[in-house]
């Protein structure tokens, strides 16, 4: 039988990394679907079994003292996922020889998140506790109880995969499957850890903190990159999402980044104007009143709104206008109020304009 290096066209201190390259060459020009001549073919066959042994650091160490080449001796074709990793670069999974990795990325998760209305003025800072997967502090993720290491699989000889030779008409077709001893990790853990059993990950509450920007809205996820579960012995952790509600406000509402609420004008104040004060989401409002001033007018004050989520501007404060007709008079205010109505030219109840706008839908959530 040829020497696997000199089939491959490498010395024998080629690096794995050499040895891939040199396959891949060969196997691009020797393929069937490419050269389909029987010379072709018999080499593509040589090329594929000296690339199998010297792939694998096991297989490749007993055929440089001059042992077993591989457990099934003679050549044949090599591993489908060889071929699949030439071809399409790795898209049919793992390589033959090489075992699977214990170490796996964590779990994405998901956490709902009740902010106030005030908090979506300038945002906030929480913290959050989360019920999640975290790094095993008796093992640090290895798996293993304390002092005791994972031991190379007997059965697949660490390569994580079996490989069964089956003759048919066609010939010989070898098949690879990951090992049913060590589930294709390579490795078996002889002691597994007592307190997160062999995962190296056990479930657990945590703080963690996020700044929650302004501006949010209800429905919207947040994704803090890393946060998530830890993975498998020790993997890289998953994501968290914030899914974002925002509570309803019992006097103010919201239309992207503007706040809109009603204020509540006496009749009184209405007819001769006033200067008041009032209580927003960041501290006091001072509105002043013009004189006439009518139910149904908007009022707007600028920079008095939500920061937006992209900008950092502000939207406004716009107030719906009702004015609060009493409904019970004494004699004398009565009186008063006749004499008014002497003193200003008729004016009976007449139709007007439908009007639209901001009053109209704040009236009908205040009545709601």
């Amino acid at each position: 039988m040829a020497d696997h290096y000199e089939v491959l066209g490498v010395s024998r201190e080629a690096s794995d990394e050499e040895i891939k390259r040199a396959y891949r060459k060969l196997a691009r020009q020797l393929h069937p679907d490419v050269n389909p001549s029987p010379e072709a073919a018999e080499k593509f066959k040589d090329v594929t079994h000296a690339y199998d042994v010297l792939s694998d650091p096991e297989q490749r160490r007993r055929y440089d003292m001059g042992g077993d080449e591989s457990p099934f001796g003679g050549g044949g074709f090599g591993g489908f996922g060889d071929i699949f990793e030439t071809f399409f670069g790795g898209a049919g999974g793992a390589r033959a020889g090489r075992p699977r990795d214990r170490r796996q990325r964590g779990e994405d998760a998901l956490v709902r998140l009740t902010l106030d209305l005030g908090d979506v003025v300038f945002g906030t800072h929480r913290d959050i506790e989360v019920d999640t997967a975290v790094l095993c502090e008796t093992c640090q993720g290895s798996c293993c109880q304390p002092g005791t290491h994972p031991e190379r699989c007997d059965v697949c000889g660490g390569s994580g995969q079996v490989r069964t030779q089956v003759r048919s008409l066609l010939g010989s077709m070898v098949t690879t499957q990951p090992c049913g001893s060590c589930q294709g990790y390579g490795t078996v853990i002889p002691s597994p850890c007592t307190t997160c059993h062999g995962h190296g990950r056990v479930r657990a509450r945590r703080t963690v903190s996020v700044d929650i920007p302004a501006g949010v809205e209800s429905g919207l996820r947040l994704q803090l990159p890393g946060s998530g579960e830890v993975g498998e012995a020790g993997g890289p952790n998953g994501d968290l999402y914030l899914q974002v509600e925002i509570e309803p406000h019992p006097v103010f509402g919201r239309e992207g980044d503007d706040l809109t609420a009603v204020v509540e004008v006496a009749m009184t104040d209405a007819i001769l104007g006033t200067h008041v004060v009032l209580e927003g989401l960041d501290g006091p409002i001072e509105l002043d009143l013009r004189p006439g001033v009518q139910s149904g007018e908007e009022l707007r004050i600028e920079g008095r709104g939500i920061t937006g989520l992209r900008t950092a501007r502000r939207g406004d404060l716009r107030l719906g206008v009702r004015v609060m007709t009493p409904t019970r008079l004494d004699a004398k205010t009565r009186a008063l109020v006749e004499e008014l109505a002497q003193r200003q030219r008729p004016h009976p109840p007449r139709l007007s304009e439908h009007q639209q706008g901001l009053f109209a839908k704040l009236r009908d959530r205040f009545r709601n």
